[in-house]
């Protein structure tokens, strides 16, 4: 469908829609479904640092009071993972489709290396999940808004490939967040990033994984800040991920100002042959409303192009409320 071809990244897409990082897209076979079902590009699953280190420490208990044998087998349980990890990039590769590798870490330096592997296997873009948990009361915001900027200004400075970041959207001020790492030079936010929540069980009672897919309803949030951002920092292209679960979602989001669109729940519930259908409903969209390239609509709804730009705002809910309506006369 050439009506979707569009760019990210730099990079050649089919179409906007994005299968954003998860276990399917670790898993060849379904890889081949999205590709045939005409995905734009694949976002691999992140490595997490933290995963690695945890099965390094697992094999070092184990091998008691042998130090030779502690390094060898943290050497090699390291090794082996991000090995697989670079194979497996080759692999996906050879689909043709654009790969992102995906990787979350906690500090920067140890993995500077890992990335220029990941860049050397053939990946042609990377994107950092990160998140910093402010857990530490006496520690300034700021403090840990650098720790975002630090990892990305050595991640960029060390390889080729454009690199973007996944965000969550919990900043004080996420316009400067975003242009700080603009400055920095990363190409691109994926906005937002959807993080391990906490549940209750109370029958139990005991702590437990909160619900893991995102809803239809999660829309909202990021479609607020992709209007705002593509509006304010036009130079910083934008993946909206979370909350899109069809084609409607897709479009607005595309309408609001994103490069492209993620979508993991949507296909883990409706099997990743799911992105034809929406590839389908945004290209009989276009056709209906007489646009004839993505890049035709793309922002047309967004912060600066509407002419009420105070409807993205916040304030309109208190606005809403405070019009002389009682609150049982809505």
């Amino acid at each position: 469908m050439s009506k979707l071809n569009t760019k990210y990244l730099g990079l050649d897409l089919a179409s906007p829609v994005i299968a954003g990082s998860s276990g399917l897209t670790m898993s060849i076979d379904k890889v081949k479904i999205l590709v045939d079902s005409g995905v734009g590009a694949i976002v691999l699953k992140s490595v997490f640092e933290e995963e690695i280190n945890k099965k390094a420490w697992t094999m070092e208990s184990e091998t008691g009071n042998y130090p030779e044998a502690t390094d060898y087998i943290l050497a090699y349980t390291k090794n082996n993972s991000l090995d697989k990890y670079l194979e497996y990039i080759g692999k996906v590769r050879k689909t043709g489709v654009p790969v992102i590798a995906s990787v979350s870490c906690i500090s920067s330096r140890e993995w500077i290396n890992f990335t220029k592997l990941i860049e050397s296997a053939g990946a042609d873009a990377l994107e950092l999940n990160m998140f910093f948990l402010p857990l530490n009361k006496e520690q300034k915001g700021g403090k840990y808004e650098s720790a975002y900027y630090d990892v990305a200004n050595e991640v960029v400075s060390a390889i080729n490939i454009p690199v973007s970041v996944k965000i969550g959207p919990v900043f004080t001020n996420l316009l400067n967040v975003v242009w700080e790492l603009y400055l920095r030079k990363v190409k691109g936010v994926t906005m937002f990033n959807k993080f391990y929540e906490p549940g209750i069980n109370i029958d139990k009672p005991e702590l437990v994984s909160g619900e893991v897919f995102s809803n239809p309803s999660d829309l909202r949030q990021v479609l607020r800040w992709v209007a705002i951002v593509s509006a304010e920092i036009p130079q910083m292209q934008i993946s909206a991920s979370t909350g899109v679960w069809d084609g409607t979602a897709a479009v607005k989001q595309l309408l609001a100002g994103a490069q492209t669109v993620q979508t993991v729940s949507a296909l883990y519930r409706n099997g990743p042959a799911y992105v034809a259908e929406v590839n389908r409903f945004i290209a009989e969209w276009a056709d209906k409303h007489g646009f004839d390239s993505v890049d035709d609509f793309r922002g047309k709804l967004n912060y600066s192009k509407i002419a009420s730009p105070e409807l993205y705002e916040r304030s309109q809910f208190m606005k809403y409320f405070s019009s002389g309506k009682g609150m049982y006369e809505l």
